[in-house]
């Protein structure tokens, strides 16, 4: 098997993080990984709301997820784990995923097609960069 890219976190672009989540699929897979700290199966974050992404398409998002610098995906069987590089992109970009986080909020209130708050799936980081 092919290995994975999995960009330095010096060479992570803040344009890719934009580009990566400006797809509410993808913002909410995202914040459902960062929540969960690690998910085991790529196919339980298959529903967004009550829509259900293909496998496919669900691979394509973590792909460009992974290539912004967003998650780290390892093999384990056949298998793929995801984490979040959360932690890592805040140091790097502080405010930057506040930001993003906040207009989704403030948007709906809601991350996109999950139900659940965006401030309680990213740990608390979507609290007002200007504080």
């Amino acid at each position: 098997m092919r290995p994975l890219f999995h960009p330095a976190i010096e060479d992570v672009r803040p344009e890719a993080i934009l580009h990566a989540l400006s797809d509410p699929r993808r913002a909410s897979i995202f914040a459902a990984i960062t929540r969960a700290g690690c998910v085991e199966a790529c196919s339980a974050l298959s529903a967004v709301g009550d829509r259900v992404i293909p496998k496919s398409s669900l691979s394509g998002h973590f792909k460009v997820l992974r290539e912004a610098g967003l998650i780290r995906c390892e093999r384990h069987g056949v298998e793929m784990r995801n984490h979040s590089r959360c932690a890592e992109v805040e140091a790097r970009f502080p405010g930057l995923l506040a930001a993003i986080i906040n207009a989704y909020a403030s948007g709906s209130g809601r991350d996109p097609g999950s139900g659940t708050d965006l401030e309680t799936a990213s740990g608390g980081a979507a609290r007002d960069p200007a504080a």
